[in-house]
C-alpha cells in the first residue's frame, strides 16, 4: 500500500511540475501524492514568515496539523541582483494580494527599465513536515531577466526569466526541458532522493 503524502499548494501547475519530477526520480518511495483538492481542503494556508524557508515549513506544519497527513510545501522567489533580491519572499504578490502574474512580471520589467545588470536566480526551497520535525530542502538556478516576455508556457515569470547557457525563455521551453533544469527540479530530486533513503531504511 503506498503511503500518502500532501502537497500543501493550491496551484495546479506547481502540481504538475512537482508530480512529474518525483515520480521520474522517486523508484523505490512507495508514495501516492495527493494535493488539497483531492482531500478537500479549502482553508487558506498562512504565508507570514519573511523567508522562502520559514513560509514553506509554516504551510507543511499548518496542513499537517490541520488533517494528520505528512506533509510538504514549497516557496519559491525570484531574486533579481539590481534589486536587491526582490521580489523574493513576495513574487507571487509582488504587485499587491490580488496581482496576476501578469502584474507581477510588468512591475518587475517597470523597475528594470534601462537597467544593464539583469542578472536573476530562482530559489526553491521544500519543507517536509512528518511526525514532529521539519526536513529542508532547497535549488536555485542562475538566469537573467529578458527586456520582455517570451513564449506561452509555464507560469509566474517564466515569461521574462531566461537560464543561463540556454536561448529559450522557461516560457519558450517544452515541460520536460524545464523540468529537467529548473529550480524545483533541484528542491524536488533532493526531496525525491531523500524519499528513497527512507524507504530503503524501512525496508
Amino acid at each position: 500500500m503506498k503511503k500518502e503524502i500532501i502537497f500543501a499548494t493550491h496551484n495546479d501547475h506547481k502540481v504538475r511540475e512537482l508530480k512529474e519530477i518525483i515520480n521520474n526520480t522517486c523508484e523505490k518511495c512507495n508514495i501516492e501524492i495527493l494535493t488539497l483538492k483531492d482531500i478537500q481542503f479549502d482553508v487558506k494556508i498562512p504565508e507570514t514568515k519573511n523567508t522562502l524557508e520559514g513560509n514553506a515549513i509554516e504551510k507543511a506544519r499548518f496542513i499537517k496539523n490541520h488533517t494528520g497527513y505528512d506533509c510538504f510545501a514549497d516557496d519559491t522567489g525570484l531574486e533579481i541582483e539590481a534589486l536587491n533580491g526582490e521580489p523574493g519572499v513576495y513574487s507571487a504578490r509582488y504587485a499587491g494580494e490580488q496581482a496576476s502574474f501578469e502584474d507581477n512580471v510588468r512591475k518587475v520589467l517597470k523597475k528594470l527599465n534601462g537597467a544593464k545588470n539583469r542578472n536573476a536566480r530562482f530559489r526553491t526551497v521544500i519543507a517536509h513536515s512528518v511526525e514532529s520535525k521539519d526536513y529542508l530542502f532547497e535549488g536555485e538556478i542562475e538566469g537573467v531577466i529578458l527586456e520582455t516576455p517570451r513564449g506561452d508556457g509555464g507560469f509566474g515569470y517564466d515569461p521574462i526569466f531566461r537560464p543561463k547557457k540556454h536561448r529559450k525563455s522557461f516560457a519558450e521551453m517544452p515541460d520536460k526541458q524545464k523540468n529537467k533544469i529548473s529550480h524545483r527540479y533541484h528542491a524536488t530530486k533532493q526531496f525525491a532522493l531523500w524519499l528513497n533513503e527512507q524507504a530503503e531504511k524501512s525496508k
